[in-house]
């Protein structure tokens, strides 16, 4: 295993200006993301057994979406007011009423699921859980806090957010949605997962943060910190030697890193899932000063 740390050696300027947010497509995403899982699973044997855990995860979101009644659109006088006080129109406490019918789908249908037994006790004491229990579970996940000793029944209640959530941001007009602040989701105020260097959003070298929650892609200037928005003494990781497709980029004035991914050398990347299947990155990031500052609810507890 090597190392790099060098600066960011892509394209920095001239980049055409492109679109502020990218919102998902609730139809094909989940399907998407279990298919990069599987065969991501194929060249990972150490991983592959939670890889294909996931993927079935994400089978039954894809599921979901088919059957879920279509969440009523954020209304446009609540956009324009977000809009002009720069804040995400989506209310993550408003989302806990769409979260919690998700929720018990979402469990009855992976009930047939093979997965590991800690994660089969918890998705049984998710059933049976007191509503006042159940109510922690889903405000921790509306806040993007997984308590390290309770990480399996935050899992399931965040692959049920995520449904939810990216079919609420699908009702967004893209074009009214403005920038929050570095590393804050327009659509409903989520911390990234991962940016990505892309290739097909209008212009080549543009980079957008894929929220955790939502699933709305976003743009924020490359060579810039996605927790702190500094500039200065931006670096490069990577486990790779040769040209990285997944690296992690390192600030040292807040002293976190978050991956990027070059898409625009690897069209089939896929944020979350390849952020799961890129583990060693984070296991070797672990010897290091910096701090992870990704959010990825299947990796809480890496």
């Amino acid at each position: 295993m090597s190392t790099t740390l060098q600066p960011d050696p892509s394209m920095i300027g001239g980049i055409a200006k492109v679109p502020l947010a990218r919102l998902p497509d609730p139809g094909t995403i989940f399907a998407t993301r279990a298919g990069r899982l599987e065969f991501l699973a194929g060249y990972n044997a150490n991983l592959a057994p939670y890889l294909r855990f996931l993927a079935g995860i994400c089978r039954a979101q894809d599921a979901l979406v088919r059957e879920l009644p279509a969440p009523d659109p954020v209304p446009a006088d609540r956009i324009e007011l977000a809009r002009a006080n720069r804040m995400p129109p989506m209310d993550r406490n408003a989302m806990r009423a769409g979260l919690a019918p998700a929720l018990d789908r979402l469990i009855e249908k992976l009930a047939g699921l093979e997965m590991p037994e800690p994660a089969r006790l918890a998705l049984a004491a998710l059933r049976e859980a007191a509503p006042a229990d159940r109510d922690w579970v889903m405000t921790n996940v509306l806040t993007d806090t997984i308590p390290e000793d309770s990480v399996a029944p935050h899992l399931f209640a965040a692959a049920a957010l995520q449904v939810h959530a990216a079919m609420l941001a699908a009702t967004l007009p893209a074009d009214r949605l403005v920038p929050i602040r570095i590393g804050t989701c327009p659509a409903c105020g989520g911390r990234p997962a991962a940016s990505m260097v892309t290739e097909n959003m209008g212009a080549e070298g543009a980079r957008y943060c894929s929220c955790a929650t939502c699933q709305t892609l976003w743009n924020e200037v490359r060579v810039k910190c996605t927790c702190c928005g500094s500039t200065k003494g931006i670096t490069y990781r990577s486990v790779e030697t040769g040209e990285a497709t997944i690296k992690a980029e390192c600030c040292r004035e807040c002293g976190k890193w978050v991956k990027i991914m070059y898409q625009n050398k690897n069209p089939t990347l896929e944020p979350i899932a390849d952020d799961v299947a890129s583990l060693g990155l984070d296991l070797m990031m672990r010897d290091t000063e910096w701090a992870r500052g990704g959010f990825n609810p299947f990796l809480a507890g890496y």
